[in-house]
């Protein structure tokens, strides 16, 4: 049973410091860390270290995007966990604008190991987010539900998530079932919850902390951060592929039991 959830954000990118910069995956959208985004990887790699083995991570999930892999790397190698790509820890994207096309996909987990070995593609993702993008309530959900996936798949004690600002925001809000919790994140910072004894999931410490990093929160970001037109949020710029796109499957790729009540957002 899954007991303790560390929640970190990747680090600082190379795309906030230049426009010049290329993606080796070739995924768009997918910048690489800054050189000072590895240094916060190796500070928060530290943090870890630090920890008690008891209380340090068992295993070890990141989004599929380059940055997010470039902050779980240093880490699993490390702690020496193999490292699982789970694409419903993926950046979130708004809704894409009518006739710009689908939302970016990163690629697989066997491709992405040609660029970190230590990547174990003997799983699948729990969770294919859409390519036409989410409103604020559709990414809870799909936080609740890799949450449950992943609760119900892991087999391991202590769980690591890498993911992004606002599927942090997500998770938390999700295991806190408070889906109007205020919460800012910052690169490379960690959330930690663990179990209680009733099994509701509680905070252990701040929330987003970044204690572990030299310079504290850096590049924090919050959903009030969304901008909005009207009350709606505003569409995402898609990649000019035809709508009539085969998006592939998408949503949860699991069976979850009927008792397994899924953490659903009411926004």
């Amino acid at each position: 049973m899954v007991e303790r959830i560390y929640i970190a954000r990747h680090g600082f990118r190379l795309s906030w410091i230049t426009q010049t910069w290329s993606s080796p995956t070739g995924t768009p959208r997918d910048p690489p860390l800054a050189a000072y985004g590895h240094d916060q990887a190796k500070e928060m790699t530290a943090y870890f270290l630090s920890l008690p083995e008891e209380e340090r991570p068992t295993a070890i999930y990141s989004s599929p995007y380059y940055r997010c892999l470039q902050t779980a790397n240093p880490v699993a190698e490390a702690l020496e966990l193999p490292l699982f790509v789970e694409h419903g820890l993926s950046e979130w994207y708004m809704h894409v604008k009518p006739n710009t096309g689908l939302l970016p996909r990163p690629i697989s987990a066997s491709e992405l190991k040609k660029h970190f070995p230590i990547i174990d593609d003997s799983k699948t993702s729990l969770y294919v987010p859409p390519r036409r993008g989410e409103d604020i309530p559709e990414v809870h959900r799909r936080a609740g539900l890799t949450l449950q996936a992943l609760m119900y798949t892991a087999n391991s004690p202590r769980l690591l998530l890498v993911t992004h600002a606002a599927t942090t925001i997500a998770l938390v809000r999700s295991l806190v079932r408070d889906m109007h919790l205020p919460i800012r994140v910052g690169c490379c910072t960690v959330s930690t919850l663990k179990r209680d004894g009733s099994g509701k999931w509680q905070p252990v410490g701040q929330l987003a902390s970044a204690d572990h990093l030299v310079n504290g929160v850096e590049r924090d970001w919050g959903f009030e951060d969304v901008s909005l037109i009207g009350g709606h949020v505003v569409e995402d710029e898609g990649e000019g592929e035809s709508a009539d796109v085969d998006e592939g499957p998408v949503g949860l790729m699991v069976d979850l039991p009927q008792h397994s009540i899924a953490l659903s957002p009411r926004l």
